[in-house]
């Protein structure tokens, strides 16, 4: 996991993750569409052929229904009935893979599903096979990539998710979770990988801001990009101000100003440009931000007193007055 660095604020990490289920299911949809038609002389030499193609969009078509009432519902959902339907459609599967056993894209789709319902060793299974069926399929390595980061294998993940890339270099996703992987697993690739830590910090910046180059109207990648400088040793303060500035210059929400500003007032704050961090902190007064803003405060405070304390043992306690 990622340690904080250089006292970086708890309430960092409170900015949702780019990438959703749902965004999963979406992309993958994509994906079918391009692969099927590429898919269709390899499955037409099994006995399911067209059929298995068509048998896949249904498959795929009940899958969505099932987690998009499963997201809809969220704690009133019948579990049971999830449960039961989860069941159907993962033996709709094992047929499938079973009547064409050379079709990549059921393997794909299979492995995609039991993911989401946390099968993923067997997810593993199904998208080695379809990684051994079609080695050029970019989504396959990075969800390869992604279940060997989370069972604790970040040096066995990291060739997936950059053969991923190599076949994709502009799918910002990709390089999202380069980002992710070498910020997370940071202390591992030095210890383990021979990285030297300014080779991981620069490797991982680079990864977040080329996802969010690629996708400029997904701000939630600019704010990961410019969070990851929190993580980074020795800090660069002076380099994060600048990309949270750049952030503050395309961002007219007022609630994502006031974020903004907090951030740009925290940096500050560590180049002890404490008049321009007050600055910024009396332009912050959402309510739900008052706890971070006291915060960064109190730093200014304490840092104040600590500046002031070397002065007073220079000159000594002043003498009482006769």
């Amino acid at each position: 996991m990622a340690r904080a660095r250089d006292g970086a604020p708890a309430w960092l990490n409170e900015t949702p993750p780019p990438v959703s289920n749902r965004s999963v299911i979406l992309r993958f949809c994509l994906f079918l569409a391009l692969l099927l038609p590429a898919a269709a002389p390899l499955a037409a030499q099994t006995a399911g052929g067209t059929l298995s193609e068509k048998t896949l969009r249904d498959i795929v078509a009940r899958e969505r229904v099932l987690f998009e009432r499963a997201e809809r519902e969220g704690d009133d959902l019948d579990e049971a009935w999830f449960a039961g339907e989860a069941r159907a459609i993962a033996s709709s599967y094992d047929i499938l893979i079973q009547k064409s056993p050379e079709f990549a894209a059921g393997y794909v789709a299979y492995g995609l599903f039991l993911g989401k319902i946390d099968m993923n060793r067997a997810a593993v299974a199904m998208l080695l096979k379809a990684n051994k069926l079609d080695p050029e399929i970019p989504l396959v390595k990075n969800q390869l990539a992604k279940h060997l980061a989370e069972d604790g294998k970040p040096l066995d993940a990291l060739p997936y998710l950059t053969a991923a890339i190599d076949l994709a270099p502009r799918e910002p996703l990709y390089h999202f979770h380069l980002g992710k992987l070498l910020m997370e697993a940071r202390e591992d690739f030095i210890a383990q990988g021979g990285w030297t830590a300014a080779a991981i910090d620069k490797s991982m910046l680079e990864a977040f801001q080329r996802a969010a180059d690629l996708a400029p109207g997904e701000l939630s990648l600019a704010y990961q990009h410019a969070k990851a400088y929190y993580a980074i040793d020795p800090p660069r303060w002076e380099e994060a101000l600048g990309v949270w500035e750049k952030i503050a210059a395309r961002t007219p929400a007022p609630a994502a100003q006031q974020l903004t500003k907090l951030h740009r007032a925290n940096i500050l704050a560590k180049l002890d440009r404490a008049a321009e961090a007050r600055a910024l902190l009396d332009q912050v007064t959402d309510l739900e931000l008052v706890a971070e803003k006291q915060q960064i405060i109190d730093a200014l405070a304490a840092a104040a007193a600590k500046a002031a304390r070397p002065a007073v043992e220079k000159t000594g306690p002043l003498e009482p007055k006769s």
